[in-house]
This record gives structure tokens, sequence and C-alpha cells, in this order.
């Protein structure tokens, strides 16, 4: 490499700092990268940088499990080292292997229930609706009908009177 050439990465080293490192891909086809900690003046040091460029551009389209735990701890900095192929393929067969059982303890578990309400040992739930909510005026009662209503035809003029108050009398 020229002078030259040495002085301008030594420049753009300086001012703009490391280019970012590719440290690895998941399943889905996100790429993870990092810029690793450096100087850009004296006294003045820029940390580690982690970050992803998502297969998905648009931030709208990402849903929960879209990057996998593993990279996501990575990122936040909890884990120090990127994760293996391996050890992300054994987490998942983990998770897929406590999905299977759960939902079977979850199947035992409405069996013996069901046993358990069929001879008489555990009552069953009560059944109960309740409208409205405890904080509203009308708990318990029946709810305000949304439908319109109207005096019209039983309105008289002058008819109404405000109602007399003991301290308006008492002066």
């Amino acid at each position: 490499m020229s002078r030259s050439w040495q002085v301008l990465r030594a420049l753009r080293l300086r001012f703009f700092g490391p280019g970012k490192e590719l440290v690895g891909t998941d399943q889905f086809g996100n790429k993870y990268y990092r810029v690793p900690k450096h100087e850009t003046r004296p006294g003045h040091v820029i940390p580690e940088r982690r970050f992803v460029e998502p297969i998905n551009r648009q931030a709208y389209q990402y849903e929960a499990g879209d990057f996998p735990t593993e990279w996501e701890a990575w990122i936040r900095k909890k884990r120090k080292n990127p994760p293996t192929i391996e050890e992300i393929l054994k987490n998942e067969s983990y998770k897929e292997e406590m999905k299977q059982k759960i939902k079977e303890i979850s199947e035992k578990d409405k069996l013996l229930q069901a046993q358990g309400y069929k001879e008489g040992l555990v009552a069953e739930p009560a059944h109960t609706h309740v409208k409205g909510h405890a904080s509203a005026p009308y708990y318990g009662k029946e709810e305000p009908s949304q439908d319109p209503t109207s005096t019209a035809n039983t309105f008289q003029p002058g008819s109404w009177m405000p109602p007399s108050s003991d301290s308006s009398r008492n002066k």
C-alpha cells in the first residue's frame, strides 16, 4: 500500500472509526455486525457497537421471535461472544421439547379435572355473568339503554320547578 493510502486510511479511522465487521447470520437471514471500540481523538473513546441488518427492512413487519433470543442477548451485550449455530439449534430443540411436555401435562391435567368433576370430588366452576364494571354507576343493575329517550309528548312549559333547598329557606 502506498504512503498516501495509508494516510487516508489513518484519517478515515481517526474521524469515522473502523468499519463494521460481519459477526454472523441467523436462520432467518438477518445479519449481525459489530463496530469495535475505538478512539476518534485523544481521550474520546467510542464503545463497541452491535447491530443487526434485518432481512425485513420495514419495522412494522416484525413480530416476536423474528430475532433468535441468543442473538438478541448478544446485541444487548448480555453475552460477550456471539452464539454458534449449534447453540441455537440446541436451544430450539429444547424449546420444542418443552412445548411438547407442556402440552402433555396440560392434557393430563384436563383429564384429571374432568374425572374429578365426574366423580364429584371437585366442584365445577360457577358460570356467572356480570354485566358492567364495578366502577360503573349502574353496576349490577340493568345497563342504561343506548336508545334515545324523549319527554316531548308529555312536556309542559313552566311545569318544572327546581327543588328547594333548606339553605335557601333560612335566608
